[in-house]
């Protein structure tokens, strides 16, 4: 049975209803940017994957609870980042990993890849120099796309005071990256 085509809410009432081996097709469609925004709130890889684990497990253990009035990838993100952000609570791990060293990305040489990659660095930099909620803010609106509503719930904030935030964490975001661009030039 080809599950692709199927919603979140589909896979979910299966899930429900008895058939347990579809919430690996959730898992599959959400690990990657679970990853992600537990990564940017820890920023240690080895805590953002236990976390990531550890949240699927109790959205999978809470999802009779799920009321299907937001989209699942909203509530998901917000129990990744409540298990992430308990997580920098009992660690309290300063160790730091760049995503750059993953090992996940070869680069030939080629004029494009390079400035990709330079780019790619200047915002990782910026990123990491925001506060824990700026850049998750960042990173929904952003990487992930999401609507003024969803932030505001995975944030735990209201409508307008999401708006302000992310405004100011993009004002901030900017800040930081001319900030790195000068000293840039400046090593040249």
């Amino acid at each position: 049975m080809d599950v692709d085509h199927f919603t979140d809410i589909e896979i979910i009432n299966r899930i429900v209803a008895g058939e347990k081996s579809f919430y690996k097709t959730l898992v599959e469609r959400h690990q990657d940017f679970a990853f992600t925004l537990a990564f940017r709130i820890l920023k240690n890889r080895g805590e953002a994957e236990d976390a990531a684990q550890d949240a699927f497990i109790k959205a999978f253990q809470s999802l009779g609870s799920f009321k299907k009035e937001s989209k699942f990838s909203t509530w998901l993100y917000r129990i990744v980042c409540n298990t992430a952000i308990s997580y920098q609570r009992k660690w309290k791990s300063h160790e730091s990993i760049d995503i750059e060293k993953t090992g996940h990305e070869k680069m030939d040489g080629t004029r494009d890849q390079v400035e990709y990659g330079d780019r790619k660095k200047f915002v990782q930099q910026a990123l990491s120099r925001l506060t824990k909620e700026e850049t998750l803010l960042i990173t929904l609106f952003y990487f992930k796309d999401q609507k003024m509503e969803e932030i505001a719930r995975i944030a735990s904030l209201n409508i307008n005071t999401t708006k302000v935030k992310l405004l100011r964490a993009r004002k901030k975001m900017g800040d930081e990256l001319r900030s790195i661009l000068k000293e840039e030039v400046l090593n040249l």
